[in-house]
């Protein structure tokens, strides 16, 4: 059987750190049309269902237009749509889908929803599912931990169906490749090495929001709508899996891309003013509305470097969903623009110049100087 495995769609996520009201609006709806592009894949490669693996929602005190919004997308998937809580979504008690108003929309907008809240093994849509919800948001408890007794297969029937975990929770420390400003991780861990590899056939992961395959049988499908910064290689958000398992056989898993907006990082030394214009056609190619950019400088340019350096970052500030920048770059004055500054015919403004560009050198006082600096060469032209 076939079915599209994913996890982490976040539906309410707040992107705090995006200033712009507006911004933040459009990166929240994007994780809606990612949905809507899992709903054509769902038709072209003909799934069964899709199991999102924990974390439909951001959490489970999002407001009533998320709920509604989040229901509508599922209902257009048109296949059973199979989920367990995971962290921010947790089950049991306070939990969003226990609410009244859940309910209700869940019964008008998305019918083929269904959501697991117990540990026990279910058999539907060709395949015998062993869901292992999470019941609170700090569970230091490893939710798989059931299956480790033999029994619980033996008892599940099924005998010929494919057998597929969904677990949502940490396997490894990922340490460096994780977003320290997302560090939003599920406190479980999930001990995958200790349950029996011939009693089931896949194990759907959520948490790590890239996909990632960490055991023979067992992938993180990773978020379908990119939203953080990555670190380290092989981070690959934005995507969803489809799955195709049989009993007994290795799952066939191929990704396939859903992502809308793209989250970039850039590291560059300027070399000197002469070096912008490189940077400038690279920096502009990135999307207005579609990117995000985490930006790192150093180096070192001249009056005039700064100033178009200034203006571009002015642009991409504007253009771009988010600019995370790390300015590292020193104001050096070339000689032609120190000499206008410091032997020009009026004494006191050569001794200002001076002493600014002795300041500038100071990283505590760079910023001040530079400015200073900057508007008397502008004065001066």
């Amino acid at each position: 059987m076939k079915f599209l495995h994913t996890a982490d769609w976040q539906l309410g996520k707040p992107y705090a750190r995006i200033q712009s009201s507006d911004k933040r609006a459009r990166a929240r709806q994007e994780r809606y049309e990612a949905v809507r592009r899992m709903a054509a894949l769902v038709q072209e490669h003909g799934v069964s269902c899709v199991v999102v693996a924990g974390d439909l929602f951001d959490s489970s005190t999002v407001d009533k237009s998320t709920v509604s919004a989040g229901l509508s997308v599922i209902g257009e998937l048109q296949v059973p749509v199979l989920v367990i809580p995971g962290n921010h979504d947790h089950g049991g008690p306070g939990g969003i889908w226990e609410q009244d108003f859940f309910k209700s929309e869940q019964a008008s907008l998305a019918p083929n929803l269904v959501v697991w809240q117990e540990a026990k093994p279910v058999e539907a849509h060709g395949a015998l599912w062993f869901p292992c919800p999470l019941l609170r948001r700090m569970e230091p408890n490893d939710v798989t931990a059931w299956l480790r007794d033999a029994e619980v297969f033996a008892n599940a029937g099924g005998a010929q169906l494919p057998r597929i975990v969904v677990a949502h929770g940490n396997t490894i420390d990922f340490g460096s490749q994780s977003d320290v400003e997302d560090d939003d991780s599920a406190a479980t861990h999930l001990e995958l090495d200790r349950l029996s590899a011939d009693a089931f056939d896949y194990i759907a992961l959520g948490d790590w929001h890239g996909a990632k395959q960490v055991a023979p049988k067992a992938w993180y499908a990773g978020t379908p709508e990119p939203d953080r910064f990555p670190k380290g290689e092989g981070y690959a958000p934005g995507q969803v899996l489809l799955v195709e398992v049989g009993r007994g056989r290795a799952p066939q898993v191929t990704p396939l891309p859903t992502a809308g907006l793209a989250w970039h990082r850039v590291e560059h030394r300027l070399e000197g003013s002469e070096a912008l214009p490189e940077l400038t056609s690279r920096l502009l190619e990135f999307r207005t509305n579609r990117d995000l950019l985490q930006l790192r400088l150093d180096g070192h340019v001249g009056l005039d470097g700064r100033k178009d350096l200034d203006e571009l970052l002015d642009k991409l500030e504007a253009r771009l969903l988010r600019l995370k920048l790390t300015d590292g770059v020193a104001l050096t004055p070339t000689d032609d623009e120190i000499a206008a500054l410091t032997k020009g015919e009026d004494p006191l403004i050569a001794s200002v110049a001076q002493h600014f560009i002795q300041l500038a050198q100071d990283p505590e006082q760079a910023a001040v100087a530079r400015a200073a600096l900057q508007e008397l060469h502008a004065q001066l032209r």
